[in-house]
């Protein structure tokens, strides 16, 4: 249940901090993916939100108007994936480590088909101190928003270029923004949400950390 009584979507917890307790606080190594992304998350008025980016149309950017985490590709020097993903936040959106709670928590490495690239993928709660996201650079960032848990239970068929070409879609539209693809796809993993595009349900699973014995 949400705060005002109402369901949301999903089999993952509807409280903001045991969405993250599931997964560890975890670095993994540079060399086992490409690229990093953060779902930042708030407590909104009602539930829970993701903070997301609409990229700005770029010729040259093969993820040109696409909604996104905020994240990006693994640059020289950065110590782990999480380091990755934190530069990239502050980079993108303004948020530095400060404006955070707590560590990054590792979810999972996924593969954005799309791109042929692993993308490692962690999760962490805006602090109530924090200054607000913006976009850093216009040429980069169009638009900063935050998506409510619940517009994830509705979705809706687009026309989208894809891996195999132009193809109808399942997409989730928010004020104007369309989240399809491998967004959406982790984002309905995390909470737990079916995915009409997938199939394969939620994979996002619990981890304990150290295991139990035997």
């Amino acid at each position: 249940m949400s705060s005002s009584g109402e369901r949301v979507p999903g089999t993952a917890p509807t409280a903001l901090s045991d969405l993250l307790s599931r997964f560890p606080a975890l670095a993994p190594p540079v060399s086992t993916a490409g690229a990093a992304v953060v779902i930042v998350l708030r407590e909104g008025s009602s539930e829970v939100e993701t903070l997301l980016i609409e990229r700005a149309e770029r010729e040259e950017d093969p993820a040109s108007g696409q909604v996104a985490f905020p994240g990006g590709h693994v640059a020289e020097g950065d110590g782990s994936l999480a380091v990755t993903a934190l530069r990239e936040l502050e980079e993108e959106v303004g948020l530095s480590r400060a404006d955070l709670s707590g560590e990054l928590r590792y979810v999972d490495t996924v593969l954005a088909i799309r791109f042929g690239l692993k993308v490692a993928v962690f999760a962490t709660a805006l602090a109530p101190e924090a200054q607000p996201p913006t976009a850093r650079s216009a040429e980069e960032v169009a638009h900063v928003f935050w998506l409510p848990r619940s517009a994830l239970g509705t979705s809706r068929p687009i026309e989208r270029e894809t891996s195999r070409g132009l193809a109808t879609v399942r997409a989730t539209v928010c004020d104007g923004h369309i989240l399809w693809g491998f967004s959406r796809r982790v984002l309905c993993q995390f909470f737990g949400v079916a995915n009409e595009d997938e199939l394969i349900g939620p994979v996002f699973a619990p981890r304990l950390y150290p295991p139990p014995d035997g």
